[in-house]
């Protein structure tokens, strides 16, 4: 079975391509909250397709306090093979903190599968992991890393590992940014999980419209055949296009 099938995740908000630049209301007190709509050709988590292919609808919205602790959430249809498994409902919270230009996020995530119920021979997809993100900004370019922690990761597939390393440059050109990211994927149980340990490689462009809209394409791909991903398409190679706003 295939995780999730399995962004900065994000460990912080994830969804397929870039986010937006972040917006957030002022809700005084020292509290501020922003929020995301997406809608994406694909659903990828670590460029393996959570949809199989297909289109999705996401939603994430975060409530953070000056001091720099957070909550939030994220929600997305996902559709796994030989499940019933047809939303992702995340749950996350950590502590973020930036010091001149550097920004590190200690964090949580706890993702959760909605209506899904185990057949014989199938496992719990939800699982924890603990996620810390750092960035540092050296204009127009940032470089950014992500480490995640799993005590049985999805599929009750064992003790995982994620470690991704990247960059963001921001044109002169309407600010449009150019990213691209690198990972690698360690699963403990493979066998249950679906796939080998893998590398994952991406590079996206994200460029802002106006109002809190902005358009992003990618490439996202892995080393994993499609004869060690169970036959199926979902760790394929693909071009993601999406559109999100953010307010």
């Amino acid at each position: 079975m295939l995780k999730k099938l399995a962004v900065c995740a994000l460990g912080l908000l994830v969804a397929a391509g870039a986010a937006p630049a972040s917006a957030q209301v002022d809700l005084g007190n020292g509290f501020s909250a922003t929020g995301t709509v997406t809608g994406a050709t694909d659903y990828v988590f670590r460029n393996i397709s959570q949809t199989r292919s297909r289109p999705a609808i996401q939603g994430s919205a975060e409530l953070s306090h000056e001091v720099g602790l957070y909550i939030g959430t994220f929600a997305s249809n996902v559709a796994f093979p030989n499940t019933n498994a047809r939303q992702e409902v995340d749950l996350i919270g950590g502590y973020r903190r930036t010091i001149d230009n550097f920004t590190f996020d200690i964090g949580g995530t706890w993702y959760t599968y909605p209506g899904y119920s185990e057949q014989p021979g199938q496992y719990q997809l939800s699982y924890a992991e603990a996620i810390l993100k750092l960035k540092y900004e050296l204009e127009p370019v940032t470089f950014v890393g992500t480490a995640a922690w799993s005590p049985d990761f999805f599929g009750s597939s064992g003790n995982s590992l994620w470690l991704e390393g990247g960059a963001d440059w921001k044109t002169p050109l309407h600010d449009i940014v150019i990213s691209g990211r690198i990972g690698y994927q360690w699963i403990d149980n493979n066998a249950r999980f679906g796939a080998p340990d893998y590398l994952a490689y991406s590079i996206y462009v994200t460029v802002p419209i106006a109002y809190g809209v902005s358009v992003a394409a990618g490439f996202y791909g892995t080393n994993i055949s499609q004869s060690e991903c169970g036959g199926l398409k979902v760790c394929d190679n693909r071009f993601i296009a999406s559109v999100s706003w953010t307010f």
